[in-house]
């Protein structure tokens, strides 16, 4: 093992910089007590895709060498590549640049760019945040990259370009193009594949009309930073979107899959073109290959030889006409389990659909009749060519309070298809306070920034990280550095949630995936119902080790090291059935716990720090298998 992989001579000192990188396997090495000389600057890294492994240790304050950190807005090998474009949002890089700032590791800071061109403004962050980390708080970093759009662009199009460029790379953090694959997002639970699809598609409808405002002298310029690495990473992700609506199709044995197989075709051969254009006509061929990284078909780390479209299927159609039908929360691709609609809930008010489609030639007739008048369907009868959307509410003002059963038969000739529809109607709450939750106990989500109380604690408050993860905001501690605190002493935030019943209740607490940054001590949240003890949670479950370095060889020499926790495993993900969350691939990190409900009706739910680097985004109460999805059901905030 190399002890010092860094050795540079400084020109006109006539003395050695020394630096020693923790990087991946060696991390084991520091961790097991490994001496190094004082004047040796420890450069610690991140997990390789952004999070750092370690923050400043305290004993390594006064270090003759100081402290530094290597890290990545690229990669080039395990957990998996991230070397096509931007996927590094500002928010995230100034939460974890902060980080290290703060605890010490601010001597020397190395980035891994890649190719350099692709992460332009990353870079450009990088350099500004280590200029004056204090000039960039985090709620200004919408600041910073609106004076880089002016700077870039001027301040005609600096709003609308700083929207873009923040947009697609956060969307891209949602799954990046080299780990994206068919079936992560639903297309059958919470509309999840048509809200996913809407966002990037806005963001793309944007960069393409100031495409045509922009003036010529600087349409390269606009190319490069914001149109390409946008409408190319819309159409990646579209691709998988038209994809995971062909297989399930396919399935269904629905036509419709062929229309999504020619959009792939499509998109796949728009990326094509996008990418030659850069490599070979931009700027008169100034970039040449600068685009040529494989970023379509992935299946394993490394760099496939060939972008490769994921596999398609056709249908075909029949000779004769016949219905197909599937309602919305049902995958339907056969009729053998009974068919039915999500729960519908009064304080909710939801609509659902059944689609119903032809998978013949020529066009067929269905009626939809309900068992009770209180079913309200969009058509009651009509004839169905390709495909006809049904919408099914409920008239609530003719139920009483309860649950009520019936059912909704659409009928094709002699060919029959029930559909389950159970209502819940109930009292409303009787509160002025903003709440979540629902009559049905079913799965709902709260963002963390929603709170009710944010109750300061003696050394540390929770504070509002806009534009941080998948959504508005995400809350952090301020300041990162202060001590760990018993929840007593601790800053907690309150939501109002209403539970309709007692029992057992599962919660999920989605945060952000920091690292194992304090080994010593741990990474913990709490959690309390009411007036409860509070739980305190090891937030290191679900935690990716990727560099093996958690094995029990490894912990018997390491004092400091603790064995990870087990991670609940019940909690699935759509289409692949996996673990609902991967912290690497998909910038999230669930934690599992259990609240028990010892009364029906209003509850306080708080969320206590006791380590400041935790950073939350989410919570979900009561997650449902039955209907999976990557983001968990639309937060929906009763006032």
């Amino acid at each position: 093992m190399p002890v010092f992989t860094l050795t540079q001579t400084v020109p006109g000192c006539g003395v050695y910089f020394n630096a020693w990188a923790i990087f991946t396997e060696v991390q084991r090495y520091y961790d097991k007590g490994f001496n190094v000389p004082d004047d040796v600057l420890l450069l610690f890294c991140d997990n390789n895709w952004g999070y750092l492994r370690r923050t400043g240790p305290l004993k390594e304050k006064n270090r003759k060498g100081g402290m530094g950190l290597y890290y990545h807005i690229d990669m080039n090998g395990g957990p998996w590549n991230d070397r096509w474009v931007n996927t590094s949002p500002i928010p995230k890089l100034r939460e974890q640049f902060h980080l290290a700032y703060e605890t010490g590791i601010d001597d020397l800071w190395v980035i891994n760019v890649g190719d350099l061109k692709p992460k332009e403004l990353p870079i450009d962050f990088i350099l500004r945040y280590a200029w004056n980390p204090h000039n960039i708080p985090a709620d200004k970093t919408d600041n910073y990259t609106r004076e880089w759009a002016a700077q870039n662009f001027g301040d005609e199009y600096a709003e609308e370009i700083a929207d873009i460029v923040s947009k697609y790379p956060k969307y891209n953090l949602w799954r990046k193009a080299e780990v994206q694959v068919a079936g992560i997002f639903s297309v059958v639970n919470h509309r999840e594949t048509d809200r996913v699809e809407k966002l990037w598609k806005e963001v793309e409808a944007k960069a393409e009309v100031l495409k045509k405002r922009i003036p010529a002298d600087w349409q390269d310029a606009y190319f490069q930073l914001v149109y390409y690495p946008t409408v190319a990473s819309a159409g990646i992700a579209n691709i998988y979107t038209a994809t995971t609506r062909n297989h399930l199709y396919a399935k269904q044995g629905r036509p419709l899959a062929n229309l999504y197989a020619k959009q792939a075709e499509e998109l796949f051969e728009k990326d094509k073109r996008l990418t030659c254009y850069y490599n070979d006509t931009l700027a008169n061929g100034k970039w040449k290959n600068m685009m040529s990284d494989i970023h379509i078909g992935y299946t394993q780390w490394s760099m496939p030889k060939q972008a490769l479209l994921p596999s398609l299927q056709q249908v075909t159609l029949q000779d004769t006409p016949s219905l197909g039908i599937c309602p919305e929360g049902c995958e339907a691709t056969d009729y053998t389990d009974k068919l039915a609609l999500p729960l519908f809930d009064a304080l909710l008010d939801q609509t659902y659909y059944i689609d119903l489609f032809n998978r013949g030639k020529g066009s067929i007739n269905f009626t939809a009749t309900p068992s009770q008048t209180w079913i309200k369907v969009s058509q009651p009868s009509g004839t169905v060519k390709t495909e006809t959307r049904l919408q099914v509410n409920i008239d609530w003002a003719a139920i009483g309070n309860g649950t009520h059963e019936a059912c909704l038969t659409i009928k094709s000739g002699e060919t029959n298809f029930p559909i389950g529809i159970r209502a819940v109607k109930g009292q409303a709450p009787d509160t002025k306070e903003a709440y979540f939750g629902n009559l049905s106990k079913t799965e709902f989500s709260i963002p963390a920034y929603l709170y009710n109380k944010n109750v300061p604690g003696k050394d540390a408050a929770w504070t509002e990280l806009p534009d941080l993860g998948r959504g508005y905001a995400c809350m952090g501690i301020s300041p990162v550095t202060a001590p760990s605190a018993q929840p007593e002493e601790a800053p907690y935030l309150e939501y109002q949630i209403l539970l309709p019943d007692t029992g057992t209740v599962s919660l999920c607490i989605g945060i952000l995936p920091t690292q194992d940054v304090y080994p010593e001590r741990g990474l913990r949240i709490a959690v309390a119902i009411d007036d409860e003890i509070p739980e305190v949670i090891d937030a290191r479950q679900g935690f990716v080790d990727t560099s093996g370095e958690y094995n029990p060889a490894n912990l018997a020499q390491s004092p400091n090291l603790k064995p990870l926790p087990k991670q609940d495993k019940t909690i699935k993900l759509t289409g692949s059935k996996q673990l609902r969350r991967n912290e690497v691939f998909d910038n999230l990190r669930m934690l599992t716990t259990k609240l028990h409900v010892k009364k029906a009706g209003m509850h306080r739910l708080k969320l206590y720090m006791i380590d400041p680097e935790i950073v939350l985004e989410q919570l979900v109460l009561y997650p449902d298998n039955r209907y999976p999805s990557y983001f968990g059901a639309p937060a929906v905030r009763h006032q």
